[in-house]
């Protein structure tokens, strides 16, 4: 799809979580699209090898910004400097995102909290601060949601509720910023092969047990690859996707069509 049709070129975008899964697999793509773009994560030596792999594909040298989407000050940082950088923001890509083990028999506030602080509240700051800039551009915002937003599922409770409102908002502020031509969208992966699942509580048997189980679980028998959400990442932020807004993308194998017989 992308590679063939989405054309970035003269687009400022500003990618989080960037520094390594679906986030890392976008900012390449996209560099490799023509974007200019700006990369931000926790990790700054992950940061530079995407930042190198950026520039390896495209031909616009990557800006990188090292925070914490959990602290109001790094969040805004990150808007700012993108700005001073760039003078403008056409696309947003909020990315970021944790997820944890926990039901409602084990969870804890703690839990909640830095659940909705990383997965909710920081891509709401981020967004606000965003708009202006996307208005004068006529830009758009593309949220990382997850099949978990679209369907139930038991043990990670908090983190599915954290999906859901974001889902919410890509629907709300659509509709908010449609009469200024702001477009806004997601995208619902399924199972993806990052180390999002490890750094939410699997062991390396358990995660080996669950992308296993993805042969059951997803209607394509197999779990996804980064690059599979960026492509589709990379349609809704062109101008190929202009007649869409307010859409839930699963990019699950078919898994938020499934039921259990």
């Amino acid at each position: 799809m992308a590679g063939s049709l989405c054309n970035l070129s003269g687009k400022v975008a500003l990618v989080t979580g960037a520094s390594s899964g679906i986030g890392a697999a976008t900012a390449v793509l996209f560099s490799k699209l023509g974007a200019q773009v700006a990369i931000t994560g926790r990790k700054e030596n992950n940061l530079k090898e995407v930042g190198n792999e950026c520039e390896k594909s495209g031909k616009n040298k990557p800006f990188l910004i090292v925070g914490d989407l959990a602290k109001e000050d790094d969040t805004k940082n990150v808007l700012e400097s993108t700005i001073k950088h760039f003078g403008k923001l056409n696309i947003l890509v909020n990315c970021a995102g944790i997820i944890e083990l926990g039901s409602i028999e084990n969870t804890s506030l703690d839990q909640y909290d830095r659940m909705f602080n990383i997965n909710v509240r920081s891509i709401y700051y981020l967004t606000m601060l965003a708009v202006p800039h996307l208005v004068a551009e006529k830009g758009n915002i593309v949220n990382v949601s997850s099949v978990n937003g679209i369907r139930s599922f038991p043990g990670v409770l908090s983190y599915n509720m954290s999906k859901s409102a974001i889902d919410q908002f890509t629907r709300c502020i659509a509709l908010e910023l449609a009469p200024k031509s702001v477009r806004v969208n997601s995208v619902n992966p399924g199972v993806v092969l990052t180390n999002l699942q490890k750094r939410g509580g699997l062991d390396d048997a358990a995660y080996a047990k669950f992308l296993e189980r993805t042969k059951d679980t997803h209607a394509l028998g197999r779990p996804g690859e980064p690059n599979e959400v960026a492509q589709a990442i990379a349609f809704l932020a062109s101008d190929d996707a202009s007649f869409i807004t307010g859409t839930q993308l699963p990019v699950d194998g078919g898994r938020h069509a499934m039921c259990p017989r």
